[in-house]
């Protein structure tokens, strides 16, 4: 009998060991595939029992979270969603994030345990942190001007105050609310398939995910290349551009819109934005100049985010001379965003310094205690001081008698790029509208703001058709040039 306990106690032994190995591996070995587990909903639950943190701007929320009472239970809500949606993205509980819901997402979800009051106490206690809030770099004012501005149009707009590389505003059109992704219901499914079907493409964020050919908004950056290369000594003296300018090694003849292009000077160039003369002045510049000059702004980066990532810019590395002279006049491959467009102006503005941009300034707990804050740093030195210096006379010029007269504003002193970018299959599609640009009001000590604005204008043109007529007359004054006028007044109204 005491035999027979003996066994049984020892089979008891054996098992209890077996479960406390079988536990360990559970709870040790295999947790993490478990949590990954598609069936495992203890995640989501806990991801969605508390309310999200908010994403501020000037101090105000333009999000918040609704209590729907079922098992997942708060939903993500928006302010004023399509006017912010390019900054703020989606938090959908189907669909996951995006944007700065993305970037900042460990935060305003609660997981981050920099939230924790004392070090390792979430991990202890196993709850889940209350979210914390990010506060952007964004002026409501300026946001808003840019979306009134692009009224619908396919375009974006970008706007950086260029001392600092704070980003005022960013903007892409036509938009749409990301409060209708936020549940996991058919009205979230049907949003999703309808937006992402849209021949518009209102999710798509043009401001920072976007490129298009920059067209002669481009020549700013060329100008500076030549300046600094020393191919252009004097900006008031006349070059030896011929009339008409054939591309080097082809029979194309590079036309110009602009009258008095021969022989013409680099600030009457830029002034009247004549093709011939910045092609030339690139080509001179050589391969090897402007592929340094453009890095120099920033293009090529593949590693720039604000937090959310956003798509490089491009210019080729490997060209023939022809093709260098169209690349110079922002032609051939060269894209660029929005974004990219606006830093070519700030670096004019802030004298040839190009600050990081940034879009998040600190990240704090509900109680208000900062977890993280950004330090403005230089992104690239994108010219030399005095190139700067001669480049803002010149857009200045642009703005008080030359292409972009829209832009002007009383009180301020305005300088200006105007730009019609070609594209598609023989140039056929109607030309993009880009107009970069900034402002300093008189009293000022140091610019305010630098923006640039593309509107993609009316697709679809048949000869004969009103569209066009549209797409001949497109043009960066008259379609983007009055944008950026308002948002420069907003960013300067304070």
């Amino acid at each position: 009998m005491i035999r027979t306990i003996r066994r049984a106690s020892g089979l008891c032994l054996v098992l209890l060991a077996a479960l406390l190995v079988n536990a360990a591996r559970v709870q040790v070995v295999q947790s993490g595939r478990l949590d990954d587990n598609p069936a495992n909903r203890r995640g989501a639950i806990a991801r969605y029992a508390e309310p999200r943190g908010n994403i501020l701007v000037e101090g105000a929320p333009v999000t918040g979270s609704r209590d729907t009472r079922q098992q997942l239970r708060f939903e993500r809500t928006y302010v004023d969603g399509p006017v912010y949606a390019p900054v703020t993205g989606f938090a959908s509980q189907t669909y996951g994030t995006s944007l700065v819901e993305h970037a900042e997402d460990a935060a305003l979800s609660g997981a981050d345990p920099l939230l924790a009051t004392f070090p390792l106490w979430n991990d202890l206690s196993r709850d889940r942190l209350a979210g914390g809030d990010v506060v952007t770099t964004v002026k409501r004012s300026v946001q808003e001007a840019a979306f009134r501005g692009l009224a619908g149009r396919r375009g974006a707009v970008a706007a950086v105050e260029p001392a600092s590389g704070r980003i005022l505003a960013l903007v892409s059109s036509p938009s749409y609310d990301p409060g209708v992704l936020s549940g996991t219901g058919r009205e979230a499914k049907r949003a999703w398939t309808e937006l992402n079907a849209a021949p518009t493409q209102p999710m798509l964020n043009r401001a920072i995910r976007q490129t298009y050919p920059p067209g002669s908004a481009f020549k700013i950056v060329t100008a500076a290349a030549a300046l600094d290369a020393g191919v252009v000594r004097d900006v008031d003296a006349p070059t030896d551009t011929p009339e008409p300018y054939v591309l080097p090694g082809t029979r194309t003849r590079l036309p110009d819109a602009a009258e008095g292009c021969g022989g013409a000077s680099l600030a009457y160039a830029i002034q009247w934005s004549c093709n011939s003369v910045l092609a030339n002045v690139g080509a001179k510049v050589g391969l090897p100049g402007m592929v340094e000059a453009v890095a120099a702004f920033g293009f090529n980066d593949r590693g720039l985010a604000i937090p959310s990532t956003v798509a490089p810019s491009n210019f080729d590395v490997r060209m023939s001379v022809d093709q260098l002279a169209l690349s110079s006049i922002g032609q051939f491959n060269t894209t660029a965003t929005p974004l990219q467009m606006a830093l070519v102006a700030a670096a004019v503005a802030n004298g040839g310094t190009l600050k990081e941009p940034y879009l998040v300034d600190r990240v704090v707990t509900r109680g208000g205690r900062t977890l993280s804050q950004h330090h403005q740093r230089p992104y690239r030195q994108a010219m030399y001081p005095s190139t700067a210096r001669q480049l803002q006379r010149l857009m200045v010029r642009v703005v008080e008698d030359g292409t972009g007269a829209n832009a002007a504003i009383r009180g301020a002193r305005v300088g200006g790029k105007t730009g019609t970018a070609q594209h598609g299959l023989g140039n056929s599609g109607t030309p993009y509208a880009w107009f970069i640009s900034w402002a300093q009001a008189d009293d000022a000590v140091q610019p305010a703001v630098a923006v640039a604005v593309v509107v993609e204008g009316t697709e679809g043109a048949e000869p004969g058709d009103a569209a066009e007529t549209v797409r001949r007359e497109v043009s960066g004054n008259g379609d983007a040039a009055p944008i950026a006028r308002a948002v420069m007044e907003a960013a300067m109204a304070g």
